[in-house]
């Protein structure tokens, strides 16, 4: 299995000049663009630490998950939430060609934590032995920061900060660790996986 970004976080949809204002830095000077680098870097950091710890999408753009057979033969659960829609599912055989799928045979089932594709009929397409399935489809919250959950965006702020106060200090937290407030602020969004992935 492979989940790939599609499309990126445009610059216009992160809160530089917010960030700026909750690190309390200095306006009005003849420099105050040369930080903005940093600042974005801390902020794209601490948006892909939350999200591959809590399996939700922020921000919303396109992705492709290549899968090599489905868990189940009815139905198959996304990696990642809330996705707004499925655009396409494609079978490719072991020569790697792909075959649309009509839509009508299979629809999307939103879920907050686990939404899903589920065939229309007894089972979803099969995927022939050494060949792949490709699910499109869209994901995120909002399509700009001010559509996000307040609670997540506070996270991502403190995260962003914690960065960017360490970046030259060698402190960053280790991996799989986060700062207690970002921790507890993210807590409820985070999935509880079962059975392997599958929905319990």
């Amino acid at each position: 299995m492979m989940l790939i970004e599609q499309t990126t976080v445009p610059l216009a949809a992160l809160p530089i000049a917010g960030f700026r204002d909750h690190l309390r830095l200095g306006t009005g000077f003849a420099d105050d663009g040369v930080q903005d680098g940093v600042l974005e870097a801390s902020l794209r950091a601490a948006i892909a630490a939350i999200e591959g710890r809590t399996g939700k999408i922020l921000i919303e753009r396109a992705f492709l998950w290549r899968i090599e057979a489905w868990r189940g033969l009815g139905d198959e659960a996304l990696p990642v939430a809330p996705v707004g829609a499925v655009t396409a599912l494609r079978i490719h055989d072991a020569a790697g060609t792909g075959t649309l799928i009509d839509p009508a045979r299979y629809r999307f089932v939103p879920d907050e934590h686990r939404p899903r594709i589920e065939a229309t009929g007894a089972c979803l397409p099969s995927i022939p032995e050494g060949g792949h399935g490709e699910i499109e489809f869209t994901a995120g919250y909002a399509p700009d920061w001010g559509g996000l959950p307040a609670d997540l965006g506070q996270a991502v702020m403190l995260l962003a900060a914690h960065h960017y106060e360490h970046r030259h200090a060698g402190q960053a937290p280790a991996e799989g660790e986060m700062p207690f407030g970002v921790s507890a602020l993210i807590e409820r969004y985070r999935t509880v996986r079962i059975l392997g992935g599958r929905r319990g």
